[in-house]
């Protein structure tokens, strides 16, 4: 959670910039109010990591704190840097086919296409289980008849942070995103252009934690 700060603790925090080291009482002098007034924003600051206080020296500027970075830094990382290759199948193959695709690939989901490429459909391991449940042939089943179709296919954009597709795969308890963008030719059709799963979020999360610190 990122605090939001009052104009009086911005004030401080510019104070200290210029001016740090400085003590509690130089800053109060500064803002023409009293010490035991400006306790509270100090103690603020200083607990939210803006400020450092050494005694007997004052207040030092410490940077912004690391949840403020952190969460900035997650809202900049975009769908399309870290989505991964769907793997597909045609709207005319079978359950029985879908299923040695899912156990091939090692994935949870498959991403059913129509004969033009576009998104038709999201088949998952459930919905192969339940099919595998039934009496019928899986090689008699078309993916056609288990797969989700759209409206209820959650989707995101390449364009989208990768908070909001992980918000979404929360949200939904979901395993995975198609990446999709609407058809030049056809408005209505989506273009499959990739995948987004928890995998993939775990991924950008160990890439931040790894980087060098400067």
């Amino acid at each position: 959670m990122v605090i939001e700060l009052t104009k009086r603790q911005e004030h401080i925090l510019q104070i200290v910039k210029d001016d740090g080291p400085i003590t509690g009482e130089h800053i109060a002098e500064r803002l023409n109010l009293t010490r035991a007034t400006l306790r509270p924003d100090l103690s603020i600051l200083t607990m939210s990591g803006y400020l450092e206080a050494r005694p007997r020296v004052g207040y030092f500027y410490a940077g912004r704190p690391a949840s403020s970075v952190i969460s900035e830094r997650l809202h900049k990382l975009l769908v399309n840097d870290y989505k991964a290759v769907p793997i597909v199948v045609s709207e005319s193959a079978s359950a029985y086919d879908a299923i040695v695709t899912l156990f091939l690939e090692d994935v949870g989901t498959l991403f059913v296409v129509n004969q033009k490429g576009y998104l038709a459909g999201v088949i998952s391991r459930k919905d192969l289980l339940r099919a595998s449940l039934g009496n019928k042939t899986l090689e008699d089943v078309p993916v056609s008849i288990i797969m989700s179709r759209m409206p209820n296919i959650i989707t995101c954009a390449p364009d989208e942070t990768l908070y909001a597709a992980a918000k979404k795969l929360i949200d939904f308890q979901i395993d995975s995103l198609p990446v999709v963008r609407p058809s030049e030719e056809d408005p209505k059709q989506m273009e499959l252009l990739g995948r987004v799963t928890k995998t993939t979020i775990a991924k950008a999360f160990v890439e931040l934690g790894s980087e060098p610190k400067v």
